[in-house]
């Protein structure tokens, strides 16, 4: 290719570690030594587009060229069909949701060159509970990839606490499909004489105006697309595409050339992605004109790292365009642009500032299309990146930097509801047994695991409380008057309050099961559930089949804590009256007779306050719980609570002592908004 082009020499790229002398320039004040990012809405006429129609009809069409001629590279005009055949239709299960699991090959027709065979690899999973078309997912993947991040543990600890993305999906009510990408190109410039690309080329080496291998795996998203479109089961309107890294800029090509895609999740991008060509900050134009990277580019992208060269030398300031013409050519589209931080491992390397900045500089695009930006008012040169974990998700281009490392997995929770709320898609929601684990699908509630599970890191918890919005608002921060009660009744014996709001038996589960109470080690563990499951789970069969329900739900949740803290006393308290619904009384006083037969007075105590918070008819007394709900306990019903278990801890861990150990208590994440 260096022949091809006339280069006799290529710069060097600097090198991603710091400790090295060629190290990556990591100071602001040298950033931007090439100029002023291209302008979007300015056809090289010099001309300001001011209408959708000009964007369309010119401009889009100016930056498609420029890109498909210097950077990325042109899909072929003799490229094959694609034949997709479904090679097995299997029940399944992601996580505990049932799945329908459908294996697919999408054949190149290479009768024209036989030597070369590509068979496009995809999977589509689909939840088993719609009851209509879904939207999918297609996520960049490729087999070894996947091995070796299941091999590496600090890989695995880079993406955060979160369930993995494709059981969020399904939870969520999508579906996704994962497409090999090795089965359609290869990761190596050896490969470019082999696969699609190889293909097309009857195996000769590539012209300068050539695919790349971001090109080519978005050629095969695409016809992964060309097959979504025939299946009953997706919704074809509302496709997107996702990728990290690699896949991450291969995403974004993908959505910037493919308007059938509806959405994009463009993760850890760098270079080649989202991050500017023209900032001289981490990663640069050169290291993709090396070794490395220059087969996932266009052969005439070797220009741009020239040092020797026929025409003289090139750098960044020379190539037409840039990631932000890349990011604009999504418009209006829903183009969500996620990041980590380099603590954790998403390397200061891939310029989290400047991929701000191009995103920033995008949004012009989206506004002249009627599509919502960032909302970020400054101009690109001085906008500035918010705080970690704080999401511009108002508009169809979307930002967020995630506390975690080098992947997109914190972010799927944002993503989904915030495509449900433009795509105006409702799920179908999910019915599951009691006693099956299950997480919570919004945002604020896998925070909440989040910061739950660093309390369960934290030593001096003798009590551990456990349970809903009942159990957890009594030692919230964002309940002061509560938490006075809960201190004033528990300090000294280093009680921490683990409950959260909304939970149903499935969730505490899911929590439990996944480290909340891992290595916790208490002496007491009190625990108050099911409310929720009363008030909302429907379950065929009557009254009598749901409260069988509920009791298998907490007995599982006893079943865990035994196992998890096998040496600590279990007081499980009755579920409390409610009034909001009387019809629920009858059901909570089967659940709690049910609930007492666990009991064997020693390792597990059964403890039930009704008879103190209502009469013998239910109904509640006067100031015991919430006026407005007719369900949460006022300060007076925290402290007959308090009262009753205040004897059961004295027996079992002496009177409180004058100093607590217990970690400090924690809230709703969301309060603080």
């Amino acid at each position: 290719m260096m022949d091809q082009l006339g280069i006799k020499a290529l710069r060097a790229g600097s090198s991603g570690n710091e400790k090295d002398s060629n190290h990556a320039n990591y100071d602001e004040a040298e950033a931007n030594p090439y100029g002023d990012l291209p302008d979007a809405l300015t056809l090289k006429s010099g001309q300001k587009v001011k209408l959708a129609e000009q964007w369309w009809n010119q401009r889009r069409p100016e930056i498609v060229e420029d890109f498909e001629r210097e950077v990325v590279g042109r899909i072929p005009p003799n490229v094959p069909t694609v034949t997709w055949a479904v090679k097995s239709t299997t029940d399944s299960k992601a996580g505990v949701f049932p799945i329908v699991e459908k294996r697919l090959v999408g054949h190149v027709d290479n009768s024209a060159y036989p030597s070369i065979n590509v068979d496009v690899e995809m999977t589509l999973v689909t939840p088993r509970n719609a009851k209509g078309p879904v939207p999918v997912m297609i996520m960049f993947s490729s087999a070894a990839i996947r091995q070796f991040i299941a091999n590496h543990a600090e890989f695995k600890k880079m993406m955060g606490s979160d369930p993995p993305s494709t059981e969020q999906l399904i939870a969520g009510g999508w579906g996704y499909a994962l497409l090999n990408t090795s089965s359609i190109q290869a990761d190596n410039g050896s490969g470019l004489t082999k696969g699609i690309i190889g293909l097309t080329n009857k195996g000769q080496a590539r012209k300068p105006e050539d695919w790349g291998a971001l090109r080519a795996w978005g050629w095969g998203a695409s016809r992964g697309l060309d097959y979504l479109q025939t299946d009953k089961s997706v919704d074809a309107k509302r496709v997107g595409i996702e990728g990290v890294s690699r896949y991450g800029k291969a995403a974004l090509v993908t959505m910037a050339f493919d308007t059938r895609f509806a959405a994009v999740l463009v993760g850890s991008s760098g270079e080649g992605g989202v991050k500017p060509h023209r900032r001289n900050f981490g990663e640069e134009v050169e290291n993709l004109t090396g070794s490395g990277g220059y087969h996932w580019m266009a052969g005439n992208f070797l220009k741009y790292g020239a040092a020797q060269a026929s025409f003289g030398s090139k750098n960044a300031s020379n190539l037409p365009v840039d990631s932000n013409e890349l990011i604009a050519l999504c418009a209006p589209r829903l183009t969500f642009i996620s990041y980590g931080v380099p603590e954790m491992g998403d390397a200061r390397w891939l310029d989290h500032q400047g991929s701000f900045m191009a995103t920033v500089a995008a949004g012009a695009v989206f506004r002249l299309l009627g599509a919502k930006d960032l909302g970020v008012n400054e101009d690109y040169h001085n906008a500035k990146m918010p705080p970690v974990n704080t999401g511009l998700l108002d508009g169809q281009l979307a930002w967020r930097q995630h506390d975690a490392g080098h992947t997109d997995a914190p972010n799927w929770k944002y993503f989904i509801p915030w495509a449900d709320k433009f795509f105006n898609y409702h799920s179908t929601p999910w019915e599951l047994p009691a006693d099956q684990p299950v997480f919570r699908t919004d945002a604020n509630s896998l925070v909440a695991h989040s910061q739950l599970l660093a309390k369960a890191k934290q030593p001096g918890i003798d009590v551990y409380f456990e349970g809903d919005s009942i159990t957890r608002r009594w030692g919230a921060v964002d309940y002061p008057d509560l938490l006075a009660n809960w201190k004033q009744n528990f300090f000294g014996w280093n009680a921490a309050d683990f409950g959260w709001g909304g939970d149903r038996t499935q969730n505490i589960l899911w929590r439990l099961e996944s480290g909340e109470l891992e290595g916790v080690n208490p002496k007491v563990v009190i625990l108050l559930a099911g409310t929720n499951n009363v008030g909302y789970l429907s379950t065929p069969g009557g009254a009598y089949a749901r409260a069988d329900d509920v009791t298998r739900g907490l007995q599982a949740i006893l079943h865990v804590i035994q196992k998890k803290a096998p040496a600590a006393t279990i007081i499980v308290m009755g579920i409390f009256s409610r009034n909001d619904n009387m019809a629920f009384i009858p059901l909570i006083d089967r659940i709690n007779r049910r609930l007492s037969e666990f009991a064997d007075g020693q390792k597990i105590r059964y403890l039930n306050i009704n008879d103190k918070l209502a009469g013998g008819d239910g109904r509640l007394l006067d100031g015991m719980m919430n006026s407005k709900d007719k369900l949460h306990p006022t300060v007076k019903a925290y402290q007959v609570w308090a009262d009753a278990l205040k004897p059961i801890l004295t027996k079992l861990l002496g009177p409180p002592a004058a100093v607590d150990h217990a970690p400090p208590p924690t809230g709703d994440p969301a309060a603080g908004h």
